[in-house]
Parts: C-alpha cells; structure tokens; sequence
C-alpha cells in the first residue's frame, strides 16, 4: 500500500475555540487514537489535499514535532456549506495488528454481457476490508470476463489472500444490465 508523509505540529488545547483558532491559521486540528495515547495535532491544509481528493487509500506517516506515528484515514468531517475540511480522525496502524481500511476496486476483462450489448454499471467503488499493514493492497481487482447479460457480482464472491472483507457479502459491485438496443435486438431475433 502507498504510504504518505506529513508534517503536523502537537495540539495541547483542544475545544471549539482552539479547533477554531487552528483553523484561522489554515491548519486543520486532528487525532489519532487506537493502541496506546491519543495524540492531538495539527496539519497543514495543503498537505492533506494528496490524502483526501483521490479515490486511493494511504497508510500516512506523520513526523509530530520529532514524534513518528503511522496511521489510516477514518474519518473526515466538512463543513456542510462551505465544504472546508473542519477535522480528520485517524486510526494508528500498529506492527502485527490488523487495521480496517477502505480500498479501491479497479475492474478488469471484458464482460459477456457486455460484448452481447449489455451494460456494465458499477455500484460499489470501495471495499472495506481488514488486514495487517504489509498486506494492504493498492487495489482490489475485480475480473468481470464471465460477467453475462443481467448478472452481478457480489462481495460474497471475492477472496483475497490475506484479507478479511468487511463489506457485507450480499453487497452488489457491479452488474451488467440489459440496454434498450438489446431487449429490441434480442425481441427481433426472438420474432
């Protein structure tokens, strides 16, 4: 998996007051939590732009004033005008420790369904799944070739190794549908 390095400063006063005056200062005050103390901290707005608008998921490094902490994303809260990343909670990764992590799908082959004038439509972009940091893919590969006309395919039909999905198993991914163009070409056939 990717990993990302930022730069944060510690946080001693944290509250609704103190988040704000972080936030004027175009940083944006975070935590991370899980296996040992909680650490406050601030990071550059910026910084976190590679993290956040991408569909990847990263494991992220941060240096916390000479501090080294390794962690995932969990949780990022927005403004709900003004869309302004107002907090970002992560979860430390730890040495030996599964952690749970969202990861992208990326489809391959060219379906059945496809080829007899069918359409492919995704429904689910990201996996979440549990796994020990070493064996975090950078993408679930989803092969779609047996994929025929108005069938699916769900999370119960995957199997990766070293992977535990927590995604419901009844969760559809992607399925091919049945176009308009081919109910008339499969009803003129059928005349």
């Amino acid at each position: 998996m990717k990993t990302i390095q930022i730069s944060a400063a510690s946080r001693a006063a944290f509250g609704k007051k103190e988040s704000k005056a972080v936030r004027a200062e175009g940083q944006i005050p975070c935590v991370i939590y899980g296996g040992g103390q909680t650490v406050h901290f601030s990071i550059d707005a910026k910084a976190v732009k590679p993290l956040i608008y991408t569909p990847n998921s990263f494991i992220v490094e941060f240096d916390i004033e000479g501090t080294k902490e390794t962690g995932v994303m969990r949780e990022v809260q927005f403004h709900p005008v003004n869309e302004q990343i107002l907090h970002i909670d992560f979860y430390r990764v730890q040495p030996g420790k599964a952690v749970a992590i969202d990861i992208p799908i990326k489809i391959t082959g060219s379906s059945e369904g496809v080829k007899q004038g069918g359409k492919l439509s995704l429904s689910k972009r990201k996996l979440r799944v549990s796994g020990l940091a070493e064996n975090l893919p950078d993408e679930l590969v989803v092969d779609v070739t047996e994929l025929g006309l108005g069938k699916s395919i769900f999370v119960g039909d995957l199997k990766y190794e070293g992977l535990t999905i927590l995604t419901p198993a009844t969760t559809a991914i992607c399925a091919v549908r049945m176009t308009r163009a081919a109910r008339g070409a499969q009803a003129a056939a059928g005349k």
